[in-house]
């Protein structure tokens, strides 16, 4: 084939107000298939490899990256030793995710050719989100390439601002969207095949979700021919796949014909696994054994696996009958309880079926937030959701490494769907921090996670709005015949052998939460409205059991959670709360063991163990920074001495004078007669001039004592 050259050609399409391109440079010319992708100023690179060799795996080795430059938002990041990008942010790792779900589907079924796909954001405007373009991108890579794959595939961005439905609304107006949806597709003639739903929302009703993706259709459609254009124009002929001997490959089929009915509904997991385990063996045997080297066993497993899906798939659309013997709206039996654990904030334990969570709560000082900083985002976030996937949960042994991509992206799941519930920092100003223990998995570990921790809560005394649910959809289908059955509540191998992982979250008003992905190449919009309203139900009947275990949010906050005290000050003063060199603060963290936070606008928070504390740090700075009023009285220290009057600190840092005229109700020869410093004496604000000096007497003190008019002397009080 003729090399390209390297001169660039731009195919333009504009689509919700703004233009978006695509333009084939071949600057990186060694990749399988690369393009550059632009809406408004936000410009991605995504490339695509495949690997000369086929790998011994049973598995599509698939890699999708999402790398975030910080040059592409004109910043520089990191600390003063290293200022080049690291590990991928939370962002970039979720980004990631969602284009790896969007494409992965769409790879032939016997294509086992190791692929790897790198989006990487080279501008970004601050308004035009990267993701879907990354989709677009992706996709566009992908069908130029060599490699086999049934794209393209389109995205959109919907989100809903004054009732109207607005398509690929910017950042700005994100914030005044009710919910987002991303929506990623195809078309089977007119009809829309969604492949990829991802999106969050206050409490959305079902129909809206289907309005969306209905509002979406024809963007979807102008974006998807508008690839075909270019495709047809320059994309490079396939690679072939390498078919197997039909002879094998029946041969297998027959052997396994029967067997697998007896494997697949066994109850027991352990058992299962060994007969699948032992059956596998016997196939490899009897193929090596009539046709020796002449077929791999990656072929062989990935068969095993196609015909599990088959029997499943034909199982349940003939008998109605699932591995666990449930029919397909039948939850798997769910308990829960909460205050599991003695010294925790909060802790909720929801099990279902065989899945089991253990969420537990952490209150902590604003000042706990974390600190966000990324390409797209700075600043800081107060509600943090954190999944944990230990290898025991479904008895493997494996290295622990920390959170991997699939924590990362259960944990933001979890996050988003309790967000909308989580009452504003001015109303409850803790850093809350909620962790999820998977101690047993068996499928929809990420939705009991989100039941898990919305018990925990409560139990910690959070006021969230209303308590939360996850329930996980799923979907067997028989592409020929186009025969399906949605199923409620999937385990692991309705998950596994299954066609579809729709998981929804929400409160009894309506969904904070919603993902899907699929293994086929997309579902309708039938299937879609479907798969909302068995969630609906489900997660109904979810929030009917956990309601029982605790129906609102706990009065009281633990006894070993931390106080918060707020204090609103003026801004002028922050400074002389802080003191030279941070010395006042200081201070009053040593002496009283809480933890301040101030702010900008003089809005200051106290954390504390105990109560005491707190308040003990909140009248400190309420003297620091007390604004002196005439009348007011105080025990004021005398400090200086003077001819014309005793100086007397009357608030912390702040001194007023006595003027030897009012140190008594008669006339005082010397100062030295009625008090010494160190002395305590009560005092009464008399005056405070434009400079802002405050003039103290003891004399009117002594009048409000003694109303005889009498010339009593006051007692005078030793201080330290």
């Amino acid at each position: 084939m003729t090399k390209m050259s390297k001169s660039s050609e731009k195919f333009k399409l504009e689509i919700g107000n703004k233009e978006l391109c695509l333009e084939i440079k071949n600057l990186a010319e060694q990749a399988s298939g690369s393009i550059f992708v632009r809406y408004g100023d936000t410009v991605v690179l995504s490339t695509a490899v495949m690997s000369p060799n086929t790998p011994s795996q049973n598995f599509f080795p698939l890699t999708v990256d999402y790398e975030e430059r910080y040059y592409a938002a004109g910043k520089i990041k990191g600390s003063r030793y290293m200022k080049r990008e690291g590990r991928p942010s939370d962002r970039a790792i979720l980004n990631g995710r969602l284009i790896d779900r969007t494409i992965r589907p769409r790879f032939p079924k016997e294509f086992f050719r190791e692929v790897q796909v790198v989006t990487t954001v080279l501008s970004w405007d601050g308004q035009n989100e990267p993701d879907t373009i990354g989709i677009i991108a992706a996709s566009m890579a992908l069908s130029l390439s060599n490699i086999p794959w049934l794209g393209p595939l389109a995205a959109v961005r919907v989100g809903r601002i004054n009732n109207e439905f607005v398509l690929n609304p910017s950042v700005e107006t994100q914030e005044e969207s009710e919910f987002e949806l991303i929506i990623s597709g195809n078309f089977k003639k007119d009809e829309l095949i969604i492949n990829m739903i991802e999106g969050q929302g206050d409490e959305v009703a079902e129909n809206l979700i289907v309005e969306a993706t209905e509002f979406a259709k024809p963007y979807l459609k102008q974006i998807i021919d508008f690839q075909n254009q270019v495709i047809s124009k320059f994309a490079k002929p396939k690679a072939e796949i390498t078919k197997e001997n039909p002879e094998i490959i029946n041969t297998a089929k027959e052997f396994l014909k029967g067997k697998l009915d007896q494997i697949l509904f066994e109850r027991d997991k352990d058992l299962r696994n060994q007969q699948e385990t032992d059956l596998k063996q016997q196939l490899i045997d009897l193929i090596e054994e009539k046709y020796p080297n002449q077929i791999s066993p990656r072929v062989l497993f990935s068969l095993f696996d196609d015909e599990t899906d088959r029997v499943m798939t034909k199982n349940i659309l003939e008998q109605d009958k699932r591995p666990d013997n449930r029919n397909s709206d039948q939850l798997r039996e769910i308990s829960c309880e909460v205050d599991v654990l003695p010294r925790t904030h909060g802790s909720g334990l929801f099990s279902r079926g065989q899945t089991t969570a253990l969420s537990i709560l952490t209150l902590g000082a604003p000042g706990d937030q974390q600190l966000l900083e990324g390409m797209e985002i700075s600043g800081k976030k107060r509600f943090m959701l954190h999944y944990n996937f230990p290898p025991y949960s479904v008895g493997e042994v494996k290295p622990m490494r920390g959170p991997g991509r699939r924590e990362i992206g259960h944990g933001s799941i979890g996050e988003k769907a309790l967000l909308p519930l989580i009452p504003k920092a001015e109303d409850f100003p803790y850093t809350i921090r909620v962790v999820s223990e998977i101690l047993s998995s068996n499928g929809s570990s990420s939705m009991a996670s989100i039941s898990g921790a919305s018990l925990a809560l409560m139990d910690a005394g959070v006021p969230i709005k209303s308590q939360a649910a996850g329930i996980a959809i799923g979907l067997v289908m028989d592409e020929e015949t186009e025969k399906f059955c949605v199923l409620t509540d999937i385990q692991g191998p309705e998950d596994h052998h299954g066609d579809m992982d729709f998981k929804v979250a929400g409160t009894r008003k309506g969904i904070t939460v919603i993902q899907m992905d699929v293994k086929i190449s997309g579902i309708t919009q039938e299937i879609l409205k479907i798969a909302l309203e068995k969630a609906r139900k489900a997660r109904l009947q979810i929030l009917d059991i956990t309601e029982k275990a605790i129906s609102k949010p706990r009065e009281k906050l633990s006894p070993y959670a931390p106080r918060i005290l707020t204090i609103q000050i003026n801004p002028n003063k922050i400074r002389e709360v802080v003191g030279p060199g941070g010395k006042i603060i200081n201070e009053i963290v040593s002496e009283t063991g809480a933890t301040i936070d101030i702010e900008q606008t003089g809005l200051i928070f106290i954390t504390a163990e105990t109560e005491d504390s707190a308040q003990k740090a909140l009248k400190w700075i309420e003297n620091i920074t007390h604004e002196t009023r005439v009348g007011e009285t105080f025990q004021a220290k005398v400090t200086r001495l003077f001819d014309f009057g005793a100086m007397a600190e009357y608030l912390p840092n702040q001194e007023g004078l006595i003027h030897i005229s009012e140190l008594a109700d008669y006339r005082v020869k010397k100062v030295e007669d009625i008090v010494k410093i160190g002395d305590i004496v009560p005092v009464k604000v008399i005056g405070i001039d434009q400079q802002g000096r405050t003039n103290l007497s003891l004399k009117e003190m002594l009048k409000d004592k003694n109303n005889d008019g009498g010339k009593t002397s006051f007692p005078k009080e030793r201080g330290n």
